[in-house]
């Protein structure tokens, strides 16, 4: 018995799932820190480190991106969760915010985020 195959791929919807990926995986980043700043879990004075966050998208073409909040004591509110944040401007003020992201209460938020993302950029190709 011999079966034949003959396949045909369409280079132009394939680079559209390139794309797809590339932008709903920049939308998902986006969402993430836009979800940080509403849950009010980054300290905050007077809203300087809250500003200074941007998402990096310089690594997307090989699926890396990042959050990056760009001041000089970042790394150090982030690693000690002992402080006693200020709650009267970012009520859920904390160390290591982003860390419910990772394996907290909010570990699925980038995977669900993603797949609503890659759905509505992909223009129907991803039903």
């Amino acid at each position: 018995m011999k079966i034949k195959v003959d396949v045909k791929l369409d280079n132009a919807k394939l680079n559209q799932l390139v794309e797809a990926q590339k932008k709903a995986f920049e939308m998902t980043a986006e969402a993430t820190l836009s979800d940080l700043r509403i849950t009010a879990v980054i300290p905050k004075q007077n809203s300087t480190l809250e500003d200074s966050a941007f998402v990096d998208t310089a690594g997307i073409s090989w699926g890396a991106c990042r959050i990056i909040f760009d001041t000089p004591y970042a790394r150090r509110l982030y690693w000690h969760p002992e402080y006693d944040f200020r709650t009267d401007k970012n009520i859920n003020a904390q160390g290591k915010w982003m860390q419910s992201y990772i394996d907290g209460k909010n570990k699925d938020f980038a995977k669900d985020a993603y797949m609503i993302f890659l759905k509505q950029s992909s223009e129907g190709l991803i039903k």
